[in-house]
């Protein structure tokens, strides 16, 4: 099987500075870059329907492997004609590795040259991810895009570990191309990792971009580092990854860092934040976030943005999701169809001032409003700076 013509095809389109924008041809989906994926855990976006993910126009979302390798499993998976037909999703779907869950279950995990032997938080069984496993449940699942397995170390590690899991991530890389059964149905995207160390990044970098892999990830960031050595990663990453494959900045989503990271040349991004902020009663807007727990909006008959189009803002008011916030189900549903909707808008409106040359005046808009007292972190300013939006005249 060869890599060199994968299912995928890539387009840069637009270039304003060092953001683009792209077409993503994926076996199930064309999508526009730069592109936010919200997460569904268990093959499902929490509180949501395939169709009313359709309807929000998202053009990927996630599905996770180590959930889905419990339930329902590689092989009523296979059966049931993989991940698509399982969540009668029509659109694109990327699968993580299941390698985050060392980071976040560690106490369940040890990592060996052979893969992770984790206890299942399920039933307490024993089980040993390898690349190759990984690989065999990824191709079950048959999503468009599959992700590597790789030795994932906390972002705020330092010392000789954070050396061994990089090379241990292209030892398995190279386990992850042999052990991918169908690289003319589903792409496998390898992850740059190094930590915070510059040089480590670089030769991953370089030792990846040799295996000529249809899209390429950052991981091991948005880990609890500070924002200051997060964003030169970031810049480094993507100043270094071709430029003609997507690039993948894993698990960040809040709206500042998806708008500075765009500026660096990042084209796709993936969080669970929209959806849980949702169940926690919390509302995305241009300028920040409503806690419609609050009792100030007890007797609020706006909706929750008069400008946004979501179904939510068209038909309910803040007074009305104030009164079932964070307890009913249904309220962790709407927030969740707007807070995707405001991730998507978010997006779209990143993309067409790349289109149109406008980027850097609506990077300077979207910090007035989001910082009206011209408190705008210096982490946001020097990354922007780096991408070379000027700040200081907002």
């Amino acid at each position: 099987a060869s890599f060199m013509d994968p299912p995928l095809q890539f387009i840069v389109t637009a270039e304003c500075g060092r953001a683009r924008v792209g077409r993503l041809h994926l076996p199930h989906h064309i999508c526009d870059t730069p592109m936010f994926m919200p997460v569904g855990t268990q093959g499902t976006i929490k509180g949501l329907t395939a169709h009313q993910v359709v309807d929000l126009n998202c053009g990927v979302i996630l599905g996770n492997t180590y959930h889905l390798g419990h339930r329902p499993g590689p092989e009523v998976m296979k059966e049931l004609g993989g991940l698509h037909e399982f969540m009668k999703y029509p659109r694109a779907m990327l699968t993580d590795s299941g390698g985050f869950q060392m980071v976040s279950l560690l106490k369940l995990a040890e990592i060996t040259e052979e893969g992770v032997t984790f206890q299942s938080p399920h039933d307490g069984s024993t089980m040993l991810l390898t690349p190759e496993m990984s690989m065999k449940i990824q191709n079950a699942i048959g999503a468009d895009i599959m992700m590597a397995l790789d030795d994932v170390v906390s972002s705020t590690t330092t010392g000789p570990r954070v050396e061994e899991a990089m090379h241990r991530t292209l030892r398995w890389i190279d386990r992850c191309i042999k052990a991918h059964d169908r690289p003319k149905e589903q792409n496998l995207f390898g992850i740059v990792q190094g930590g915070l160390d510059p040089a480590l990044r670089d030769q991953c970098l370089a030792e990846m971009i040799k295996r000529d892999l249809p899209g390429y990830a950052i991981g091991g960031l948005s880990g609890g580092e500070s924002k200051d050595k997060f964003w030169p990663i970031v810049g480094q990453c993507a100043k270094g990854l071709p430029r003609n494959k997507p690039r993948y900045l894993m698990g960040v989503g809040y709206a500042l860092d998806l708008v500075v990271c765009s500026a660096l040349g990042v084209d796709m991004f993936d969080c669970v934040f929209p959806t849980r902020t949702a169940r926690f009663g919390t509302a995305l807007v241009p300028w920040g976030a409503l806690q419609l727990k609050s009792s100030e909006y007890a007797m609020d008959f706006q909706p929750i943005d008069s400008n946004c189009t979501c179904l939510v803002c068209r038909k309910y008011t803040r007074a009305y999701l104030h009164t079932i916030a964070g307890s009913e189900g249904v309220a962790g549903q709407l927030l969740s169809i707007h807070n995707i909707g405001f991730q998507m808008g978010l997006m779209k409106n990143i993309r067409d001032s790349i289109t149109n040359q406008t980027f850097p005046d609506f990077v300077r808009s979207f910090m007035r409003q989001q910082f009206p007292t011209n408190n705008a972190p210096q982490w946001a300013v020097d990354a922007l700076r780096e991408a070379g939006i000027e700040l200081s005249n907002i």
